[in-house]
């Protein structure tokens, strides 16, 4: 006996419908089903009693290429479908297509996605025939909503018609070919019993074709490759990773709306969800009143009798709610007119009116369900120490090490619950306290489920994990990396970040970037006794070829005025403070250092920050330098100099006797209105490297130079925003001049 396809879309309930009945009928020996073949033999765990959405996590790994991919499954899958009633009739239920690994699915994320662009232009005149304007509506008129007379045929008309006109890439074709021939092993050993073969309906019309010709033998599973580590397991997973509107390339979104009409038929779905829509947006504080639900279920009504739908469809649900509770002009066409996740900027009742037909279910694994050893770990370690609790963790790193190099290695992998608020923020941060939020959270457990593919212990999975970020890294990010890796007691991905580091710095070209591995490898090496970071010999490596590096590329710069650099200027403290600290291991003497400052601070052709910063370094320094001779009056470099001279150079001028102070007090008294009004901005900003107290401290110091003895703080602290009174005096002067001009006054 031939088998007997039904192709399906993939989380349609229609055809989840279809397919329980024609097991329950043919009641056959085999079912064959679209899914992880490498699962045949852990069917069931499947089959364990969870509470879905759930789905089949795979990754793998080898040298070069590292993937995840997901099956997932809902109570309205026709996949699920298949899964159960097989089982239900007494069939061999068997999945028949390649492993997640296979390279025939390296580009795909989710097994079950519908790619409607392999068939667009056969829809867009399916569309246009049937007068509507997308997909899904489609799908909504032709089957869903639809009578279920006459859906096998219509089903296969359908998909004949789409994949007559697709051309098939080579991965879909070994796809098929290797489900072929599980299907005409089942059919030779089950003759004369039926049976049952469900796939997407794309590669229906191949197997049909591709059955009837070719061995008969059972196909093997494919093995991972030599040196290749790769697993599956069950995940919860929710609805909201399921929607097409928030990311998941499933042909069905909406899965709320889905499961309703699964559950109860399309009338009372429509009717349920007019209801939890208007509930969800008064909860939310936006209007929606009881006229707005009559209105809602009548223009429903109304527009499902247009169209020719026995009951309101999704879209007729949503077009419906959309009319009734939006006055204003939307921008952007209702999202269910197009495909993909919303886009930034919609309204707030379209977004509570997607947010409603999503829906927030979320998967359940029964406790029987095998889980990675990751999960056992981390759910050990948590306990051992105390931390699988609510609430905050106050943790001293001097004592609370492991504590911390716990929660740090969950971080880095991503697990939800876990949120640290304060700590330090490199190596040099004085900080030795640490301060976290730990929150339980159902999201833990399917997200340690997919860390488990980076390794069975945390710090196997952050090594990992952080692996992957340094293969990828430029060299700024290699320095954010590297104190993770620190943070996380991953000693020997520190050491090769390292180098990597190293290796990177000759060909560098990015100031400031190169400035945060300078700054993170200096307090490093000065100070990190608690992660044994200090003084250590690759670090000094590190900052003996960085320092070169970074004096080539600030003479490099170039730029007229321009707001002040912070990256670029973090740079410049940085080498003053390895130069400082660190002389004994740079390859340059100092004094190399400070003349490479002199030319930076003397060339007109670098950014004014660039040339303050370069004569704060040598000021610092001890250089026999007075910046109340290189200050100059330029209102619109003025501000963006003394940023570059404040950050570099900010204890001096405290320590020194307010020359600067009056030099700049006499500047900027002596600028014109529409000169101060340009000046403002960036000397405001140049004045906040200093910390209030000493804001305060410089304030008083101006009232005394002018024998006033108001207050300093209310100076630091006005009523009224400077920028403002300066812009006011501005028009003030202009409206002056005006009425000058025109004798008016």
């Amino acid at each position: 006996m031939p088998a007997t396809f039904i192709g399906v879309r993939h989380h349609s309930p229609a055809c989840a419908r279809l397919t329980t009945a024609v097991i329950e009928r043919l009641r056959p020996a085999y079912v064959l089903v679209e899914g992880p073949v490498e699962l045949n033999d852990r069917l069931d765990e499947l089959l364990l009693g969870h509470e879905l959405p759930i789905a089949v996590f795979s990754h793998y790994r080898d040298g070069p290429r590292s993937l995840a991919s997901w099956s997932p499954f809902c109570e309205y899958s026709p996949e699920w479908a298949a899964l159960t009633t097989g089982h239900a009739v007494g069939a061999q239920v068997r999945f028949i297509d390649l492993p997640a690994w296979h390279p025939a699915l390296a580009s795909r994320r989710n097994r079950y996605t519908d790619a409607e662009e392999r068939y667009a232009e056969a829809v867009s005149r399916l569309c246009s025939t049937f007068a509507v304007d997308d997909v899904d509506s489609l799908w909504d008129h032709l089957f869903e909503i639809a009578p279920p007379d006459g859906l096998p045929e219509r089903l296969a008309a359908y998909f004949d018609l789409l994949r007559g006109e697709s051309a098939v890439a080579e991965d879909d074709a070994a796809r098929e070919r290797y489900m072929a021939s599980w299907v005409r092993a089942a059919v030779a050993d089950a003759a004369p019993e039926p049976v049952v073969v469900v796939t997407g309906g794309f590669h229906r019309p191949a197997l049909e074709r591709l059955a009837t010709s070719g061995s008969t033998s059972w196909p093997e599973v494919p093995p991972l490759p030599d040196g290749a580590l790769g697993e599956s397991f069950l995940v919860p997973y929710s609805f909201a990773r399921l929607d097409a509107f928030t990311g998941y390339q499933s042909g069905m979104p909406s899965p709320e709306y889905y499961q309703r009409l699964w559950e109860s038929g399309p009338g009372p779905a429509a009717d349920s969800l007019i209801d939890t829509v208007l509930t969800r947006l008064r909860a939310r504080g936006l209007p929606a009143s009881t006229a707005d639900l009559v209105t809602a279920y009548a223009l429903a009504a109304g527009l499902a009798n247009l169209r020719g739908h026995p009951r309101p469809a999704r879209a007729d649900i949503l077009d419906a709610l959309a009319s009734a509770l939006i006055t204003d002009d939307l921008d952007q066409r209702h999202p269910w007119r197009t495909h993909g996740p919303l886009r930034p900027g919609v309204h707030p009742v379209v977004a509570e009116m997607v947010a409603a037909l999503t829906g927030d279910r979320t998967g359940r694994l029964h406790p029987d369900t095998p889980a990675p050893p990751l999960v056992r770990a981390v759910t050990l370690e948590l306990a051992e120490l105390g931390l699988d609790r609510d609430g905050s963790a106050y943790l001293d790193l001097a004592h609370d090490g492991q504590h911390s190099r716990l929660l740090h290695r969950l971080r880095v992998l991503e697990i939800p619950g876990f949120e640290r608020h304060s700590g330090p923020a490199s190596g040099g941060d004085p900080s030795r306290s640490e301060l976290w939020r730990l929150t339980g959270t159902e999201l833990r457990l399917p997200m340690l489920i997919e860390a488990g593919a980076h390794g069975s212990t945390p710090a196997d999975a952050a090594a990992a994990v952080l692996a992957d970020r340094a293969a990828k890294a430029n060299i700024g990010e290699l320095a954010e990396l590297l104190f993770d890796a620190v943070l996380c007691g991953v000693a020997d991905l520190a050491e090769r970040v390292v180098e990597e580091i190293r290796s990177g710095i000759s060909a560098a070209h990015d100031l400031g970037a190169l400035g945060r591995v300078l700054a993170g490898a200096l307090g490093l090496w000065r100070h990190d006794d608690l992660w044994n970071t200090s003084g250590s010999a690759s670090l000094a490596g590190v900052l003996a070829a960085a320092v070169p590096r970074v004096l080539w590329l600030a003479e490099g710069v170039r730029g007229g005025p321009a707001p002040a650099d912070p990256a670029r200027l973090n740079a410049m403290v940085a080498l003053r403070d390895t130069v400082r600290y660190a002389a004994p291991v740079l390859d340059l003497h100092p004094e190399v250092v400070l003349a490479a400052c002199r030319r930076i601070a003397a060339d007109a052709g670098a950014p004014p920050d660039l040339r303050g910063a370069a004569f704060g370094l040598a000021w610092s320094s001890g250089a026999p330098y007075d910046p109340t001779r290189a200050i100059h009056g330029n209102p619109s470099t003025l501000g963006d100099w003394l940023a570059g001279l404040f950050a570099l150079a900010r204890e001096e001028l405290l320590a020194e006797d307010h020359g600067v102070l009056t030099v700049l007090d006499d500047l900027i008294s002596g600028m014109g209105e529409t000169d101060f009004l340009i000046a403002l901005p960036a000397l405001r900003h140049a004045f906040a490297y200093f910390p209030p107290h000493e804001r305060e401290a410089l304030a008083r110091t101006l009232l005394t130079q002018h024998n006033l003895n108001d207050s300093a703080r209310s100076l630091i602290h006005p009523h009224t925003n400077p920028l403002t009174t300066a812009r006011s005096l501005a028009t003030e002067s202009t409206v002056d001049h005006i009425l000058q001009e025109e004798g008016l006054c």
